[in-house]
Protein backbone atom coordinates (compact mmCIF):
# COMPACT_ATOMS: atom_id res chain seq x y z
CA UNK A 1 0.00 0.00 0.00
CA UNK A 2 0.93 3.50 -0.87
CA UNK A 3 0.23 6.53 1.21
CA UNK A 4 0.08 9.11 -1.52
CA UNK A 5 -0.84 13.09 -0.42
CA UNK A 6 -2.55 15.00 -2.94
CA UNK A 7 -0.67 19.31 -3.08
CA UNK A 8 -3.74 21.09 -5.19
CA UNK A 9 -7.29 19.91 -5.04
CA UNK A 10 -8.36 22.55 -8.39
CA UNK A 11 -10.12 21.18 -11.52
CA UNK A 12 -7.72 18.88 -12.18
CA UNK A 13 -7.21 17.90 -8.74
CA UNK A 14 -10.05 17.39 -7.92
CA UNK A 15 -9.84 14.32 -10.52
CA UNK A 16 -6.86 12.90 -9.07
CA UNK A 17 -8.43 12.78 -5.89
CA UNK A 18 -11.65 10.45 -7.16
CA UNK A 19 -9.11 8.29 -9.17
CA UNK A 20 -6.86 7.63 -6.25
CA UNK A 21 -9.56 6.73 -3.96
CA UNK A 22 -10.65 3.98 -6.66
CA UNK A 23 -7.12 2.42 -6.76
CA UNK A 24 -6.72 -0.77 -3.87
CA UNK A 25 -3.27 -0.05 -3.59
CA UNK A 26 -3.55 3.59 -2.86
CA UNK A 27 -4.59 5.14 0.57
CA UNK A 28 -4.27 9.00 0.46
CA UNK A 29 -2.75 10.72 3.38
CA UNK A 30 -4.32 13.82 2.80
CA UNK A 31 -4.23 17.12 0.99
CA UNK A 32 -2.66 20.49 1.06
CA UNK A 33 -4.16 23.17 -1.16
CA UNK A 34 -3.44 27.39 0.29
CA UNK A 35 -7.30 28.38 -1.35
CA UNK A 36 -9.90 27.47 1.68
CA UNK A 37 -12.95 27.87 -0.70
CA UNK A 38 -11.60 24.74 -2.67
CA UNK A 39 -10.21 22.80 0.31
CA UNK A 40 -13.81 23.71 1.90
CA UNK A 41 -15.68 21.84 -0.72
CA UNK A 42 -13.19 19.44 -0.96
CA UNK A 43 -13.88 18.93 2.86
CA UNK A 44 -17.62 19.14 2.29
CA UNK A 45 -17.46 16.59 -0.05
CA UNK A 46 -14.77 14.12 1.47
CA UNK A 47 -14.93 14.16 5.42
CA UNK A 48 -12.97 11.73 6.10
CA UNK A 49 -10.16 13.20 4.26
CA UNK A 50 -6.99 15.52 5.92
CA UNK A 51 -6.55 19.10 5.24
CA UNK A 52 -2.99 19.42 6.19
CA UNK A 53 -1.74 22.96 6.99
CA UNK A 54 1.47 23.24 5.33
CA UNK A 55 3.07 21.16 2.33
CA UNK A 56 6.41 20.41 4.81
CA UNK A 57 3.55 18.19 6.92
CA UNK A 58 2.04 16.67 4.20
CA UNK A 59 5.14 15.57 2.80
CA UNK A 60 6.19 13.95 6.27
CA UNK A 61 3.19 11.89 6.62
CA UNK A 62 2.89 10.67 3.14
CA UNK A 63 5.25 8.06 0.79
CA UNK A 64 4.75 9.48 -2.30
CA UNK A 65 3.22 12.80 -4.07
CA UNK A 66 0.94 13.88 -6.20
CA UNK A 67 1.55 17.08 -7.69
CA UNK A 68 -1.51 18.46 -9.36
CA UNK A 69 -1.35 22.78 -8.88
CA UNK A 70 -0.09 25.52 -11.70
CA UNK A 71 3.19 24.80 -13.66
CA UNK A 72 5.31 27.69 -11.61
CA UNK A 73 5.17 25.72 -8.75
CA UNK A 74 6.01 22.45 -9.80
CA UNK A 75 9.71 22.34 -8.79
CA UNK A 76 9.67 23.88 -5.12
CA UNK A 77 6.87 21.51 -4.27
CA UNK A 78 8.62 18.64 -6.47
CA UNK A 79 11.93 19.46 -5.23
CA UNK A 80 11.21 19.34 -1.34
CA UNK A 81 9.22 16.39 -2.11
CA UNK A 82 12.16 14.34 -3.32
CA UNK A 83 14.37 16.13 -0.90
CA UNK A 84 12.65 14.54 1.42
CA UNK A 85 13.04 11.14 -0.13
CA UNK A 86 9.53 10.84 -1.16
CA UNK A 87 8.53 9.33 -4.57
CA UNK A 88 6.63 12.08 -6.70
CA UNK A 89 3.55 12.32 -9.93
CA UNK A 90 3.83 15.79 -11.36
CA UNK A 91 1.26 16.89 -13.49
CA UNK A 92 2.87 17.62 -17.12
CA UNK A 93 4.56 19.61 -17.77
CA UNK A 94 7.48 19.05 -15.20
CA UNK A 95 8.44 22.26 -14.51
CA UNK A 96 7.98 25.71 -16.03
CA UNK A 97 12.36 26.35 -16.80
CA UNK A 98 15.21 23.80 -18.28
CA UNK A 99 17.06 24.61 -15.18
CA UNK A 100 14.08 23.47 -13.01
CA UNK A 101 13.92 20.34 -14.49
CA UNK A 102 17.89 19.60 -14.77
CA UNK A 103 18.13 20.45 -11.07
CA UNK A 104 15.05 18.15 -10.25
CA UNK A 105 16.36 14.93 -12.68
CA UNK A 106 19.74 15.21 -10.48
CA UNK A 107 17.76 15.38 -7.21
CA UNK A 108 16.09 12.63 -8.17
CA UNK A 109 18.64 10.51 -9.44
CA UNK A 110 20.81 11.29 -5.99
CA UNK A 111 17.86 10.40 -3.96
CA UNK A 112 17.33 6.97 -5.97
CA UNK A 113 13.17 8.31 -6.02
CA UNK A 114 10.60 7.34 -8.61
CA UNK A 115 9.32 10.23 -10.14
CA UNK A 116 6.35 9.74 -12.59
CA UNK A 117 5.37 12.81 -15.29
CA UNK A 118 1.47 12.82 -16.38
CA UNK A 119 1.59 12.49 -19.76
CA UNK A 120 -2.09 11.17 -20.11
CA UNK A 121 -2.55 10.49 -23.88
CA UNK A 122 0.05 7.35 -23.26
CA UNK A 123 -2.77 6.09 -21.56
CA UNK A 124 -5.68 7.18 -24.32
CA UNK A 125 -7.34 3.95 -25.33
CA UNK A 126 -6.14 4.92 -29.14
CA UNK A 127 -2.54 4.91 -28.25
CA UNK A 128 -2.81 1.98 -26.37
CA UNK A 129 -4.76 -0.23 -29.13
CA UNK A 130 -1.75 0.44 -31.73
CA UNK A 131 0.96 -1.28 -29.37
CA UNK A 132 0.98 -4.46 -30.96
CA UNK A 133 1.71 -3.05 -34.84
CA UNK A 134 5.30 -2.87 -35.21
CA UNK A 135 5.83 1.58 -35.43
CA UNK A 136 8.19 3.32 -37.15
CA UNK A 137 6.81 6.28 -38.23
CA UNK A 138 8.41 8.63 -41.37
CA UNK A 139 6.25 11.32 -41.28
CA UNK A 140 3.21 12.50 -38.58
CA UNK A 141 0.44 14.73 -38.16
CA UNK A 142 -0.59 16.25 -35.19
CA UNK A 143 -4.00 18.56 -34.44
CA UNK A 144 -5.22 19.39 -31.11
CA UNK A 145 -7.57 22.54 -31.17
CA UNK A 146 -9.21 23.56 -27.83
CA UNK A 147 -11.81 26.25 -27.02
CA UNK A 148 -10.24 29.33 -25.16
CA UNK A 149 -10.34 28.69 -21.56
CA UNK A 150 -8.54 31.28 -19.07
CA UNK A 151 -7.20 27.79 -16.80
CA UNK A 152 -3.77 27.31 -18.21
CA UNK A 153 -2.99 30.55 -20.11
CA UNK A 154 -0.10 31.06 -17.75
CA UNK A 155 1.75 29.25 -19.98
CA UNK A 156 2.53 28.97 -23.92
CA UNK A 157 -0.05 26.33 -25.97
CA UNK A 158 3.14 24.58 -26.55
CA UNK A 159 3.66 23.71 -22.71
CA UNK A 160 -0.37 23.80 -22.05
CA UNK A 161 -1.20 21.66 -24.87
CA UNK A 162 1.48 20.82 -27.34
CA UNK A 163 3.52 19.17 -25.01
CA UNK A 164 1.28 15.76 -25.25
CA UNK A 165 1.83 15.37 -28.85
CA UNK A 166 5.60 16.14 -28.06
CA UNK A 167 6.09 13.38 -25.48
CA UNK A 168 3.44 10.81 -27.73
CA UNK A 169 5.84 11.56 -31.09
CA UNK A 170 9.40 11.29 -29.03
CA UNK A 171 7.88 8.03 -27.52
CA UNK A 172 7.35 6.80 -31.09
CA UNK A 173 10.68 8.22 -32.73
CA UNK A 174 13.36 6.09 -31.91
CA UNK A 175 15.90 9.04 -33.06
CA UNK A 176 17.93 11.96 -32.22
CA UNK A 177 16.39 15.29 -33.14
CA UNK A 178 18.03 17.21 -35.28
CA UNK A 179 16.04 20.36 -36.53
CA UNK A 180 13.25 22.27 -34.63
CA UNK A 181 11.25 25.10 -36.62
CA UNK A 182 8.03 27.01 -35.41
CA UNK A 183 5.74 29.71 -35.54
CA UNK A 184 3.07 30.70 -33.39
CA UNK A 185 0.83 33.99 -32.18
CA UNK A 186 -0.80 35.34 -29.17
CA UNK A 187 -4.38 36.09 -29.95
CA UNK A 188 -6.13 36.52 -26.56
CA UNK A 189 -3.14 35.75 -23.94
CA UNK A 190 0.01 37.33 -23.48
CA UNK A 191 1.91 34.05 -24.50
CA UNK A 192 1.16 31.77 -28.35
CA UNK A 193 -2.43 30.48 -28.07
CA UNK A 194 -1.78 28.83 -31.70
CA UNK A 195 1.64 27.28 -32.46
CA UNK A 196 2.88 25.32 -35.30
CA UNK A 197 6.06 23.28 -35.28
CA UNK A 198 8.00 21.26 -37.79
CA UNK A 199 10.34 18.41 -35.94
CA UNK A 200 13.07 16.59 -38.21
CA UNK A 201 15.04 13.44 -37.16
CA UNK A 202 18.40 11.90 -37.75
CA UNK A 203 16.77 8.75 -39.34
CA UNK A 204 14.45 11.18 -41.71
CA UNK A 205 11.31 11.08 -39.79
CA UNK A 206 9.50 14.87 -39.45
CA UNK A 207 7.14 15.55 -37.48
CA UNK A 208 4.45 18.38 -38.02
CA UNK A 209 2.63 19.89 -35.03
CA UNK A 210 -0.60 22.45 -34.75
CA UNK A 211 -1.90 23.54 -31.31
CA UNK A 212 -4.80 25.75 -30.58
CA UNK A 213 -6.58 27.05 -27.61
CA UNK A 214 -8.93 29.53 -29.28
CA UNK A 215 -10.58 27.20 -31.88
CA UNK A 216 -14.38 26.69 -32.47
CA UNK A 217 -13.78 22.62 -31.87
CA UNK A 218 -12.36 20.32 -29.80
CA UNK A 219 -9.49 17.78 -31.69
CA UNK A 220 -6.70 15.59 -30.59
CA UNK A 221 -5.60 13.36 -33.96
CA UNK A 222 -2.16 11.95 -34.60
CA UNK A 223 -1.22 10.34 -38.36
CA UNK A 224 1.15 7.86 -38.70
CA UNK A 225 2.81 7.23 -41.93
CA UNK A 226 5.10 4.66 -42.11
CA UNK A 227 6.50 1.90 -45.25
CA UNK A 228 3.19 -0.01 -46.25
CA UNK A 229 1.00 1.39 -42.95
CA UNK A 230 -1.36 4.46 -42.27
CA UNK A 231 -2.21 4.97 -38.98
CA UNK A 232 -4.38 7.40 -37.78
CA UNK A 233 -5.51 8.07 -33.88
CA UNK A 234 -8.75 10.19 -33.03
CA UNK A 235 -7.52 10.65 -29.11
CA UNK A 236 -10.61 12.54 -28.17
CA UNK A 237 -12.93 9.73 -29.50
CA UNK A 238 -10.35 7.22 -28.06
CA UNK A 239 -10.57 5.41 -31.79
CA UNK A 240 -7.80 3.94 -33.72
CA UNK A 241 -7.77 2.95 -37.25
CA UNK A 242 -4.93 1.22 -39.29
CA UNK A 243 -4.62 1.09 -42.99
CA UNK A 244 -1.71 -1.67 -44.01
CA UNK A 245 -0.41 -2.97 -47.53
CA UNK A 246 0.52 -6.52 -47.91
CA UNK A 247 2.42 -8.53 -50.22
CA UNK A 248 0.67 -12.00 -51.63
CA UNK A 249 2.61 -14.36 -48.90
CA UNK A 250 1.67 -12.05 -46.48
CA UNK A 251 -2.19 -11.32 -46.11
CA UNK A 252 -2.50 -15.12 -44.77
CA UNK A 253 -1.29 -13.18 -41.44
CA UNK A 254 -4.63 -10.98 -41.75
CA UNK A 255 -7.29 -11.54 -38.95
CA UNK A 256 -9.39 -8.77 -39.06
CA UNK A 257 -10.82 -5.72 -41.13
CA UNK A 258 -11.60 -5.63 -44.80
CA UNK A 259 -9.24 -6.97 -47.09
CA UNK A 260 -8.70 -4.97 -51.00
CA UNK A 261 -7.11 -6.48 -53.19
CA UNK A 262 -4.63 -3.93 -55.54
CA UNK A 263 -2.47 -4.36 -58.71
CA UNK A 264 1.22 -2.87 -58.35
CA UNK A 265 4.12 -2.40 -60.79
CA UNK A 266 5.13 -5.44 -57.79
CA UNK A 267 2.41 -7.85 -57.82
CA UNK A 268 -0.79 -7.94 -56.60
CA UNK A 269 -1.03 -6.24 -52.79
CA UNK A 270 -3.73 -6.38 -50.20
CA UNK A 271 -4.78 -3.06 -48.50
CA UNK A 272 -6.60 -4.27 -45.31
CA UNK A 273 -8.29 -1.42 -43.38
CA UNK A 274 -8.93 -2.73 -39.66
CA UNK A 275 -10.05 -0.40 -36.18
CA UNK A 276 -7.88 -2.15 -33.65
CA UNK A 277 -10.42 -2.91 -30.44
CA UNK A 278 -9.88 0.45 -27.77
CA UNK A 279 -10.55 -0.82 -24.49
CA UNK A 280 -12.58 2.04 -22.30
CA UNK A 281 -10.66 2.87 -19.34
CA UNK A 282 -10.11 6.30 -17.23
CA UNK A 283 -6.69 7.02 -18.44
CA UNK A 284 -5.82 9.05 -15.54
CA UNK A 285 -6.47 6.44 -13.26
CA UNK A 286 -4.62 4.35 -15.34
CA UNK A 287 -1.31 6.24 -14.85
CA UNK A 288 -1.94 6.72 -11.27
CA UNK A 289 -2.03 2.83 -11.06
CA UNK A 290 1.21 2.86 -12.62
CA UNK A 291 2.45 5.32 -10.72
CA UNK A 292 1.82 3.21 -7.62
CA UNK A 293 2.82 -0.18 -8.96
CA UNK A 294 6.34 1.02 -9.89
CA UNK A 295 6.79 2.00 -6.26
CA UNK A 296 5.53 -1.04 -4.92
CA UNK A 297 7.42 -3.09 -7.30
CA UNK A 298 10.15 -1.23 -7.31
CA UNK A 299 10.16 -0.57 -11.75
CA UNK A 300 10.84 2.38 -13.61
CA UNK A 301 7.79 4.82 -13.99
CA UNK A 302 5.81 4.76 -17.42
CA UNK A 303 6.41 8.12 -17.87
CA UNK A 304 10.13 8.88 -16.39
CA UNK A 305 11.51 12.21 -15.42
CA UNK A 306 14.08 11.95 -17.92
CA UNK A 307 11.59 11.61 -20.54
CA UNK A 308 9.64 14.75 -19.07
CA UNK A 309 12.81 16.76 -19.21
CA UNK A 310 13.81 15.48 -22.91
CA UNK A 311 9.88 16.69 -23.80
CA UNK A 312 10.41 20.05 -21.95
CA UNK A 313 13.58 20.49 -24.20
CA UNK A 314 11.79 20.26 -27.31
CA UNK A 315 9.14 22.34 -26.81
CA UNK A 316 11.50 24.96 -24.64
CA UNK A 317 13.06 24.89 -28.67
CA UNK A 318 9.68 25.79 -29.92
CA UNK A 319 9.30 28.84 -28.03
CA UNK A 320 12.53 29.79 -28.72
CA UNK A 321 11.76 29.47 -32.04
CA UNK A 322 8.68 31.22 -32.08
CA UNK A 323 10.15 34.25 -29.92
CA UNK A 324 12.53 34.46 -32.93
CA UNK A 325 9.79 34.84 -35.81
CA UNK A 326 8.28 37.61 -33.28
CA UNK A 327 11.04 39.77 -32.87
CA UNK A 328 11.09 39.66 -36.20
CA UNK A 329 7.69 40.33 -37.27
CA UNK A 330 7.54 43.41 -34.85
CA UNK A 331 10.56 44.97 -36.22
CA UNK A 332 8.11 45.64 -39.36
CA UNK A 333 5.89 47.26 -37.51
Amino acid sequence: MVKIGLLGVGHLGKIHLKCLQSIETITISGFYDPDDKAAQQILETYPQLQRFDSVASLIDQSDALDIVTPTVTHFELAAAAIQAGKHVFIEKPLTHTLAEAKTLVALAQEKAVKVQVGYVERFNPAFLSIQTIPLNPLFIEAHRLAMFNPRGTDVSVVLDLMVHDLDLILNLVKAPLISVEASGVAVVSRSPDIANARLEFENGAVANLTASRISMKQMRKLRLFQKDAYISLDLLDKQAQVIQLFGETDKDKITNGNLLSLATEEGKKYINIAQPKAIPTNAIEMELRAFASAILADKKTEVTIEEGYQTLQVAHQIIEKINERAAIASSFL
